[in-house]
């Protein structure tokens, strides 16, 4: 569930012929690659996650009426839209500090502020504030190819389930330092471990350099009992004493935004 890239730089010296020597990298099969920086377009994840001040609920019912519908017009628009891609969950009476998440999927990031700028222009944009934001990039996981079935695909498919468990997620230095047949061990069993579990999936995204975690994981599943079944199984795996952090934690229901503002009672 981790990834160590080092960038494709030139090195001092040439090789024979004059051509400039350029880094090396080290797979964790152990084998050494050459190969060019991947400029390809993949997908921003973001999950963002709002709170609704109180004092919202003590405005008259009109005006919370017509705020409620501005709200519910943006996330319709935003949901047909064809360059990104719009999941609803709530969080309200699961948390305290957050009660309703959007995650939002698309190969521009201009495309999660465009929608939050809509956002912050309405009236309940004013008691909106955002306790967690988490900005990630689709990839592949280097440890998976040799493992059928993994769940670790380059494409991601949001919103399967009832429930989403999202966290950031934060390797230790000391796992960078391992070798990559160390690593891919550690990976195997841990894969290996969670294989039992068909009805969790798992989304992992990457934010080396563009957020404060190293990864978002998200698990979509109908099942909260087999996802902390999985979870505490994997605590037993060696490459668990390698995790730095991993909190906070959010359990997400998959609800819509109509459900979501009457929960919220507006």
């Amino acid at each position: 569930m981790t990834n160590e890239e080092t960038p494709n730089r030139p090195m001092e010296g040439t090789e024979g012929g004059g051509r400039p020597r350029r880094s090396f990298e080290m797979d964790p099969s152990g084998q050494l690659t050459n190969r060019e920086p991947d400029r390809a377009n993949r997908q921003f994840l973001n999950y963002a996650f709002y709170k609704l001040d109180p004092a919202f609920r003590r405005l008259a019912k009109d005006e919370r009426v017509a705020a409620a519908d501005e709200v519910r017009q943006i996330v319709q628009r935003w949901s047909e839209r064809d360059d990104s891609i719009l999941r609803t969950y709530s969080l309200v009476g699961i948390r305290g500090d957050c009660d309703f998440m959007f995650w939002r999927i698309s190969n521009d990031v201009a495309c999660f502020q465009d929608m939050q700028a809509e956002i912050n222009a309405t009236a309940i944009g004013g008691y909106l504030t955002m306790p967690y934001s988490y900005l990630s990039l689709q990839k592949r996981s280097q440890y998976v190819n040799r493992i059928e079935g993994s769940g670790h695909g380059l494409e991601i498919l949001p919103g399967q389930g009832k429930y989403l468990f999202v966290y950031p997620f934060v390797k230790t230095r000391a796992w960078y330092a391992l070798t990559p047949h160390a690593r891919q061990g550690m990976m195997d069993e841990h894969i290996n471990a969670a294989s039992p579990f068909k009805g969790v999936r798992l989304n992992t995204s990457y934010s080396y350099g563009i957020d404060d975690q190293e990864f978002v994981v998200a698990f979509d599943s109908d099942y909260p009992q087999e996802f902390v079944d999985l979870v505490g199984r994997l605590r037993h795996t060696e490459a668990s004493l390698y995790t730095a952090r991993d909190v906070p934690a959010f359990t997400c229901a998959k609800t819509d935004i109509d459900g979501i503002l009457r929960q919220l009672g507006v």
